[in-house]
């Protein structure tokens, strides 16, 4: 169902059918935000592991801009604002132990959120390790000053070896903080949580969810 953060920022929320679970997850989407393609990610995450698990919006109030338009509006974003809601959408899970991942720029911002300490595992799928030239901005902090500030031994990220965002020598970066990288040779950006990409891999991605459920566990 939809709810409203205290922020005002739109957010999807599915408990299992058996109630709402001790174990919550919160899931940042990609660049595109909420959608279909999110929700039902969210719903089966929840279902299939007996999970509360919360999504929520990264460009709230713009929901309306293309991807060249939200592109546009990243230098312009505030770790404060995404983080807060993460952390919000944490709390409303009612879980008592959180962990995230996210998608791309999803991704970006679950290894800035091990700085806040609110999440027990962190599973970035291609989250950029370094902020884009084009998305930074004076509220955008760097993700490996963040990891600085945490746990990074929380952290499993899902890293295609064919991706231009993620660059062999940042991989080795996140890596020497302590991070676990788990490798696809052969894998471009994306290649995971959307089948309609031309970019996506059946068998990798299969391989990487089960990967990721086992580290965030029951």
């Amino acid at each position: 169902m939809r709810i409203q953060l205290p922020s005002g920022t739109a957010a999807e929320l599915v408990h299992p059918s058996t109630g709402p679970s001790n174990r919550g997850l919160v899931v940042i989407p990609d660049i595109m935000g909420l959608r279909p393609l999110c929700d039902g990610i969210v719903a089966d995450l929840s279902e299939a592991n007996g999970w509360s698990v919360c999504a929520y919006e990264l460009y709230p109030g713009q929901e309306h801009l293309d991807l060249e338009g939200r592109h546009e509006a990243s230098a312009a974003m505030d770790d404060d604002r995404v983080l807060g809601d993460a952390v919000a959408a944490a709390d409303a899970t009612g879980a008592g132990t959180v962990a995230i991942l996210g998608f791309c720029m999803g991704g970006m911002y679950v290894l800035k959120a091990v700085a806040t300490g609110r999440f027990d595992r962190h599973c970035p799928f291609y989250g950029m390790i370094r902020v884009p030239e084009r998305w930074q901005g004076a509220g955008q902090g760097e993700p490996l000053d963040a990891l600085s500030r945490g746990d990074a031994s929380s952290v499993l990220a899902i890293i295609g070896c064919d991706d231009p965002y993620t660059p062999p020598g940042d991989v080795d970066d996140l890596e020497a903080t302590g991070a676990t990288v788990a490798r696809y040779e052969g894998a471009g950006h994306g290649f995971v949580h959307d089948p309609s990409r031309p970019s996506h891999r059946a068998a990798d991605a299969a391989d990487a969810w089960k990967r990721v459920l086992e580290w965030i566990g029951p």
